[in-house]
């Protein structure tokens, strides 16, 4: 079987909900990842064989398969074809794994897995709030609720019982939702993420025109005391706040996925192979759980170890999802996360996976390591793992 490498990875920088990227249709920011990966890698257009787009919001603007109109947005010919994917935030993920499995399969040589999310465009639940007023019902079927009485899945509600599950207090949720800020900030300062951004032209609410090339939710000014004082999303018990959980955002990204045959057809070269691809389905109730089982059963089928991995992306929905993975697996907090995650740097759901993968490919490589983890939490009770050596 052949290997798959990734040839190049690229984001937009994350959007704040009305914020810079708020006049751009979904599809169209799609393209203009598209676009950046073909520039990136000098590849004839032509020879893409496939885009493979998570999305979670799969309505409005990104419905009738965004990842096609994104391939019709973009300088793509026609003749490449384009499928959207949803598994909730691990929507790019999963089309990481399946742009992975083709090549490796050696029916495609050249796939391109991204994502997108306008959540401006778009609102969060919108797909299932929207019919559910019209009276067509919810997504959950009687032999659903039979199953689970009496519950109403919610991923705020697993977030707290997770976090009372593992002991983490308000206190300790504050600390890592500031050093997310902190981490993030820094990295923002030093050029971490320049390799990794795409420049889109955009208008700010005073109307001037700029290139928007900087993650609009860092919070640079960022204080324990300020991050403290934030109020709680469940006043009742809760522990967890807006501060210590990840930000709404509109984003794309995306990266081409090739096994030797696309190598050479490209003549590039690769700056990672996917290594292994997990992806576990566990309790949907407490539903945020699963990376550590996920994790767990990767590594596994590695042969490997947590202490064998250099850098880990653990995307920070809430923030007692990471810091939970971490006590569990006893991992490095060091290693997690180094340039924040998605409390600082924002959460676009469905182009989370490719966004974080593109961060992991590009940290890597400028500190000299190997081997990057990436997981997430997903709705339902999934979570996906990609274990990948850089090149």
């Amino acid at each position: 079987m052949s290997e798959a490498y990734i040839v190049a990875a690229q984001r937009t920088a994350g959007g704040r909900r009305g914020g810079l990227l708020r006049d751009w249709h979904p599809a169209d920011l799609a393209g203009k990842v598209l676009d950046a990966l073909v520039d990136k890698t000098g590849v004839d257009p032509a020879l893409i064989e496939d885009v493979i787009m998570g999305c979670v919001g799969q309505g409005g603007q990104q419905s009738t398969n965004v990842a096609r109109n994104a391939v019709l947005s973009s300088k793509l010919p026609e003749s490449v074809p384009g499928t959207s994917v949803d598994r909730q935030c691990g929507s790019s993920q999963q089309a990481i794994h399946f742009a992975a499995a083709t090549v490796m399969s050696g029916q495609m040589d050249v796939v391109i897995a991204a994502g997108v999310e306008s959540m401006t465009r778009v609102p969060m639940g919108m797909t299932v709030a929207l019919p559910a007023k019209a009276g067509m019902g919810m997504p959950y079927g009687d032999a659903m609720a039979a199953r689970y009485p009496g519950i109403q899945f919610s991923q705020f509600t697993g977030a707290e019982m997770i976090a009372a599950k593992y002991g983490l207090t308000k206190d300790m949720l504050d600390e890592f939702g500031y050093e997310s800020q902190v981490r993030g900030a820094r990295a923002a300062k030093s050029g971490a993420f320049d390799a990794e951004i795409v420049p889109v032209e955009v208008t700010n609410h005073d109307g001037v025109s700029l290139l928007h090339t900087q993650d609009e939710g860092i919070r640079f000014d960022v204080s324990l005391e300020g991050v403290r004082g934030v109020k709680l999303i469940n006043p009742e018990g809760g522990r967890l706040t807006a501060a210590t959980s990840s930000q709404i955002c509109d984003g794309a990204s995306g990266v081409m996925i090739v096994n030797e045959r696309g190598l050479k057809a490209l003549g590039v070269k690769p700056l990672a192979r996917i290594h292994t691809m997990t992806v576990v389905g566990e309790d949907p109730v407490i539903m945020l759980e699963a990376p550590i089982g996920a994790t767990k059963k990767a590594l596994q089928r590695a042969g490997m170890s947590i202490s064998d991995i250099d850098l880990y992306e653990v995307n920070e929905a809430f923030a007692s999802i990471p810091m939970a993975w971490l006590q569990v697996l006893e991992a490095d907090h060091a290693r997690l996360n180094v340039n924040g995650g998605a409390i600082a740097l924002g959460h676009p759901l469905g182009a989370s996976g490719t966004k974080l993968m593109t961060t992991l490919v590009h940290a890597l490589h400028a500190r000299g390591k190997r081997w990057g983890l990436q997981t997430m939490c997903e709705g339902g009770g999934l979570a996906n793992v990609t274990i990948i050596e850089a090149l």
